[in-house]
């Protein structure tokens, strides 16, 4: 999130006044925004001891935990909005989280570099995987877990019960919504829980 204008795009989408919970808040740039911009509240969780330091010194209330660990801390629809931004891709357990989100969260908003993207595709088919500004490692010393795409994450939505409500692609700070699996480097999806979680019918039955 250090791009200004994406920061900018990604806070219209939350209503003013909303409490809010950012699932891996970096440095607190967003939160600090959405707090000084349109008057919300909330908490940040985010791991490395720098990025809580700098999310505390912008004052922004920070909670230190390993998002691998869940969202046990929180109650059910105890925030307006729950933001995932560039964190789905560093997640072991995208899913899971994905549903925590949907569980805590009135609405969700997550972000993710989209791998279909064009220049993407075209690294792939020279042979070589791809660098590029959103995806800037090397394949041997990557953060990044696992890739998706916009379509990928449209097919896992639909698995975990949520319906989509907003949906388009960022390219070098600008809305992409025709054909953004194609033409957009960054995905960006605002859900809400559309069903009982699956994960519950399928279990025990009890919600």
């Amino acid at each position: 999130m250090n791009d200004s204008r994406t920061l900018q795009l990604i806070a219209g989408l939350v209503p003013p006044a909303s409490r809010v919970l950012d699932l891996g808040c970096g440095r607190g740039e967003l939160l600090a925004h959405l707090r000084d911009q349109r008057q919300c509240s909330g908490y940040g969780v985010e791991i490395d001891d720098a990025n809580v330091l700098a999310s505390t010194q912008r004052g922004v209330d920070v909670i230190q935990l390993n998002l691998e660990e869940g969202l046990q801390l929180f109650d059910d629809q105890s925030f307006d909005m729950v933001l995932q931004l560039d964190t789905m891709q560093h997640l072991r357990n995208t899913e899971r989280m994905l549903r925590e989100t949907a569980r805590v969260g009135r609405l969700g908003i997550v972000s993710f570099p989209n791998f279909a993207h064009w220049p993407n595709r075209l690294s792939v088919l020279r042979g070589r995987m791809p660098v590029t500004k959103v995806l800037p490692y090397q394949w041997f010393d990557t953060p990044n877990i696992r890739v998706g795409t916009f379509a990928d994450f449209e097919a896992l939505a639909g698995h975990c019960g949520l319906r989509i409500l907003d949906a388009f692609g960022i390219q070098e700070g600008k809305i992409v919504r025709w054909a953004p699996n194609l033409r957009a480097s960054v995905a960006v999806f605002k859900f809400e829980r559309a069903t009982p979680d699956p994960a519950v019918i399928d279990g025990d039955g009890q919600d």
